[in-house]
């Protein structure tokens, strides 16, 4: 079975999405989302009816927090978006202005090829995380896990941390 990476982050805003002074992040959600679709190994990402991103997306209580949800064919493709992409490494400089500091922020996992994650899988997988720490079935770049049946891989540093 071939299998792919699904990755879930989320920020809590400190201030509603709306507000002005989160203006320069949610302006640059559509560069940094094509940015992402044409990153080589992408696959999918959850898109609200904006189709810019999933800024509107309500998977928490909380309604400041946004969520990304995204399909990668491997770890090392989602890692060179995340740290190597500049439009995505400008943006996620500046995440202290719009951002409250969360201990769990991320969560990957693997899936089969062709499964679409849901926001409740992915929010899922943040608790279980927190819940247990790293496992095979959520864990982030500090502490990897191949697929099933494959040999380890080795960490990622979590720069966005």
């Amino acid at each position: 079975m071939k299998y792919h990476l699904a990755e879930i982050n989320i920020a809590r805003f400190r201030v509603p999405a709306a507000d002005p002074v989160n203006a320069d992040f949610v302006n640059s959600l559509a560069r940094v989302n094509a940015a992402a679709e044409g990153q080589p190994g992408f696959i999918w990402r959850l898109k609200d009816d904006s189709g810019n991103g999933a800024i509107d997306i309500q998977a928490f209580d909380d309604p400041n927090v946004a969520i990304n949800l995204s399909v990668w064919t491997d770890l090392e493709s989602l890692a060179s978006f995340v740290y190597r992409n500049p439009e995505h490494s400008n943006i996620m400089r500046r995440r202290r202005e719009w951002f409250d500091k969360m201990s769990i922020h991320l969560a990957i996992w693997w899936i089969p090829a062709g499964h679409v994650p849901t926001a409740a899988e992915g929010k899922a997988k943040l608790e279980l995380l927190e819940r247990l720490g790293p496992t095979p079935d959520a864990f982030s770049f500090r502490n990897p896990f191949a697929p099933p049946n494959s040999p380890p891989i080795a960490p990622i540093l979590d720069e966005c941390a």
